[in-house]
């Protein structure tokens, strides 16, 4: 049996538009069109037990888009980067469209499942405010007017250190290349049962990332803010999604329970995308060192 698809594509992006149309041709050919929204909508979506398979087309931000819908639909994702780096894509155009005839029918899919983080926000007087997934990260990011912020961390009940500065990180081994690298957190690969903890630009010369349990239990308090009437001291999910704290709020970060399947392509290792995506441990450009040589 064709699998039913759903199509989620970033209208935003010139090259998801470019190679829209082979891509729907492909799902018609193979399998089953059920639903073709834009990345952004969140309505749109068929019942889950009408779906088999959903295609995000474009770039990461996409593909993070669809995988919150996923969590709603309960199928597998798979990526088909139009974007820049596509880190996230288990597949690019051109080999999608080489294997479209056993993806879209019935042939056993490569599944690489993911858990994401689940995390909930609580006011000084323990009421909940915010709720919210995220597959890379959560960000308490200081916001403007970009003064030093205070957050308080504990984990599993065991109280940590009090940290001044921009704001904090706690992500996935997937978002672990995201802003997690970015801001000097470590790598960690895939199937690592881990989360990991990164200052942003903290005031401090010792206060390091680090790598903890997967089953583990953060707890950041909010002890001081930037207040700002529209803005000020957020909580920004995956990139996406921002919601203003306000001083005394609690944010308890832990492993969700429900898991996100990503499918991927079998031909292409964790490794060589680190390698040729993110060009880690890349020698310095030749051109370069004979400038300055």
């Amino acid at each position: 049996m064709p699998r039913a698809v759903v199509l989620i594509t970033n209208h935003q992006k010139p090259k998801a538009i470019a190679a829209l149309e082979e891509v729907r041709s492909l799902i018609d050919a193979h399998g089953t069109l059920v639903a073709e929204i834009e990345s952004k909508d969140a309505d749109g979506l068929p019942p889950p037990d009408e779906v088999d398979l959903v295609i995000a087309l474009g770039g990461d931000g996409t593909i993070l888009s669809a995988a919150h819908k996923c969590l709603t639909l309960r199928a597998p994702l798979l990526g088909v980067n139009t974007g820049k780096v596509g880190f996230m894509a288990g597949y690019e155009l051109d080999s999608f469209r080489d294997h479209a005839q056993e993806l879209l029918g019935d042939e056993p899919l490569i599944i690489h499942p993911v858990t994401p983080l689940h995390g909930i926000v609580k006011a000084a007087d323990g009421s909940p405010r915010h709720g919210a997934f995220a597959l890379n990260e959560f960000v308490v990011s200081a916001g403007p007017p970009f003064r030093m912020i205070t957050l308080d961390i504990s984990v599993d009940n065991n109280p940590g250190p009090s940290v001044s500065g921009d704001g904090l990180i706690v992500s996935t081994p997937l978002g672990s290349t995201a802003y997690n690298v970015s801001a000097g957190g470590p790598i960690v690969a895939p199937g690592v049962g881990a989360m990991i903890v990164t200052p942003i630009a903290a005031h401090s010369l010792s206060f390091r990332p680090i790598v903890i349990r997967s089953d583990s239990q953060v707890r950041i308090e909010i002890s001081s803010v930037n207040a700002a009437e529209s803005s000020g001291t957020t909580l920004i999910v995956d990139g996406q999604i921002g919601y203003q704290l306000s001083e005394g709020d609690i944010l308890r970060v832990s492993a969700a329970k429900e898991q996100i399947e990503f499918v991927l392509d079998p031909t292409v290792s964790y490794w060589q995308t680190l390698l040729g995506k993110m060009h880690w441990a890349s020698a310095p450009n030749a051109s370069i060192q004979k400038h300055r040589n």
